[in-house]
């Protein structure tokens, strides 16, 4: 018995009869479990798993559909297992109706109660009830490149904020990672899976959405529309999951945060 296995079943309750390794995230192993007696299960090793057990039970009580979660214990996570299948037009639209469940719940203030990471980046989550403020300071700032001429463009950006960005968006319950890797289809349904969840406007989960590709329509007309000047907003939100990518994976980025900025206009 592996140490892995031992302690999915000191966490279970019974004996692992088989486990195989999925595809995954570049951060965390995410484990295919059979019980002995049967029942299927995913397991997710990683040093913030409990904090993501707190964010998927916090989309979960939102009315989004996420994994729900068994048992979370020292760095290891058992969820619930779900039959993946190809994205399809039903799927997306799903997608857009729980997107819109989740971004129904409002908090307090922009951010988290507590900061979280990928890997070596640190996501900054400090509470704030000014949304420029906040986007600004534990956003671009926060992540800040080593290229100068990036960097300073970065800095002029964020001073003017309070002039791109609405001060008071709602604060709505944000999925906080939502590229079309952290979407499960399962048949009809879409689950949100792998959150780094906070409070904040919803317009940022939609702008990592369309990052890296193009929902189908049926997610845009599922999810309903958007406020006037999303499309000058859009660029500032896609900026920070594109530094946290540079931040990351290196140089390869560069051309995106560029382009990105050329498109802000600074």
């Amino acid at each position: 018995m592996t140490d892995l296995e031992g302690h999915i079943a000191t966490l279970m309750g019974q004996r692992v009869r088989g486990l195989h390794a999925l595809h995954g995230g570049d951060l965390s192993d995410v484990f295919a479990v059979t019980l002995e007696d049967g029942h299927h299960l995913a397991a997710k090793t990683g040093p913030l798993v409990e904090q993501e057990a707190t964010m998927l039970r916090a989309m979960a009580d939102a009315g989004a559909q996420a994994p729900g979660v068994l048992a979370v214990d020292c760095n290891l996570m058992a969820l619930e297992w779900l039959d993946e299948t190809a994205a399809s037009a039903a799927g997306w639209a799903d997608l857009g109706h729980v997107l819109r469940a989740l971004h129904d719940t409002t908090g307090a203030h922009y951010g988290w109660s507590a900061d979280y990471a990928f890997g070596p980046a640190t996501i900054r989550n400090t509470p704030d009830d000014d949304w420029p403020a906040f986007w600004a300071q534990n956003r671009l700032l926060a992540l800040l490149p080593r290229d100068a001429g990036l960097a300073r463009r970065l800095e002029t950006l964020a001073a003017h904020l309070p002039d791109r960005l609405p001060h008071r968006p709602a604060p709505v319950l944000l999925h906080g990672d939502l590229w079309a890797g952290n979407v499960l289809f399962s048949g009809p349904k879409a689950w949100l899976i792998d959150p780094a969840c906070y409070y904040g406007d919803p317009e940022v989960d939609l702008a990592m959405l369309n990052l890296f590709g193009r929902p189908d329509d049926a997610f845009d007309a599922a999810y309903g529309p958007l406020p006037a000047g999303w499309r000058d907003r859009r660029p500032i939100y896609m900026l920070w999951p594109a530094l946290v990518h540079l931040r990351l994976f290196g140089t390869g980025y560069r051309g995106m945060v560029a382009r990105l900025l050329d498109e802000c206009g600074v």
